[in-house]
């Protein structure tokens, strides 16, 4: 929360501001809404420390040009895929069921991601900037770290 530094203090007033920080992150895309053929939100995960892919965010409804873009470079999940069975929801703290088609977690999203987090998770979703062809797996920060810390 902020305000101006000529600005004083007015009690019952709305006169303060709320500053939501943001950064990117990278996430691998695990699932997704929608079809292969047209992608509309995605569900994007991490490792943890044993290799298993955590679900991690859902993003917020891609830009037509990022859903022609993912829809040539997904491919349908092979049996064995870590989410098998995992039941999704529509928003966090939700207990509506989401329908997710399941890809193989291929792909590196970089995500602008929010500071809100609750046990490796970010509670609101997050947006695709675009897709890390240059990035592996591997390369992604494991489940429970959220974005870098800014420079200061």
């Amino acid at each position: 929360m902020i305000r101006g530094s000529a600005q004083r203090y007015l009690l019952g007033a709305r006169a303060l501001y709320k500053v939501r920080r943001r950064d990117t992150t990278e996430a691998v895309i695990g699932a997704i809404t929608g079809s292969l053929a047209r992608p509309q939100t995605l569900v994007l995960g991490r490792l943890d420390e044993a290799g298993v892919l955590r679900p991690v965010a859902r993003s917020t409804p891609l830009h037509p040009d990022a859903t022609r873009q993912l829809a040539e470079h997904l491919v349908p999940a092979a049996p064995g895929h870590p989410w098998e069975g995992v039941r999704f929801t529509t928003s966090w703290g939700s207990r509506t069921p989401l329908d997710v088609i399941l890809v193989e977690p291929l792909l590196v999203a970089e995500i602008v991601a929010d500071t809100a987090q609750e046990r490796g998770a970010w509670r609101h979703p997050e947006r695709l900037a675009r897709l890390r062809h240059d990035v592996t797996v591997d390369d992604v920060p494991l489940f429970g770290t959220g974005p870098p810390a800014a420079a200061g």
